[in-house]
């Protein structure tokens, strides 16, 4: 005569059958996640190169337009700034590309200076935040001013360009 468990197996031995193959399949999903383990960490270094090297560009890029505006260079900021640009000045003018080109080419700056910066990336997008000091000549007289900006650059192709630019005055 059968059990109430059927099939000729008490309930601890069913239990323990239902289990082997729950066993043996955990070996499988073990090895399994060790192996995705080790390729992501293999990973980790190459886009921590990646992501320091694109650290790298984008600073360097920030001290080029601190260079150029001054300078009216304005073959080097037309070739950081995207054509589709949005710069917000710290008075709240919002400008276009070719707006802030033709404020640099008639401007007063004499001198930016980053006081700080930190670069966030999120995928081919990265934000800058910072401050700055610049100062300028206006009707004869040196002024100064302290800023914190906002940058957004954007990767395309090989280059970092800034598509969005903020400056917020720090006042004394």
């Amino acid at each position: 005569m059968k059990g109430k468990s059927g099939g000729g197996h008490s309930a601890k031995e069913k239990d323990q059958t239902a289990d082997i193959p729950q066993m043996k399949a955990h070996p499988v999903q073990a090895i399994c996640l060790l192996i995705l383990v080790g390729v992501a960490w293999k990973a980790l270094p190459a886009q921590d190169a990646d992501e320091g090297g694109a650290r790298s560009k984008i600073l360097a890029l920030e001290h080029a337009w601190n260079q150029a505006e001054p300078a009216k260079d304005l073959k080097a900021l037309d070739a950081i700034f995207d054509n589709g640009l949005i710069y917000v000045d710290f008075d709240g003018t919002l400008m276009t590309k070719a707006d802030f080109l033709s404020r640099v080419r008639a401007g007063r700056l004499q001198q930016v200076v980053t006081q700080s910066m930190a670069v966030e990336l999120f995928g081919n997008t990265a934000i800058v935040t910072g401050t700055y000091q610049s100062s300028e000549l206006l009707h004869g007289k040196r002024l100064l001013r302290r800023g914190r900006f906002v940058d957004t650059w954007v990767s395309k192709g090989n280059s970092w360009v800034c598509i969005a630019a903020q400056a917020t005055p720090i006042l004394p």
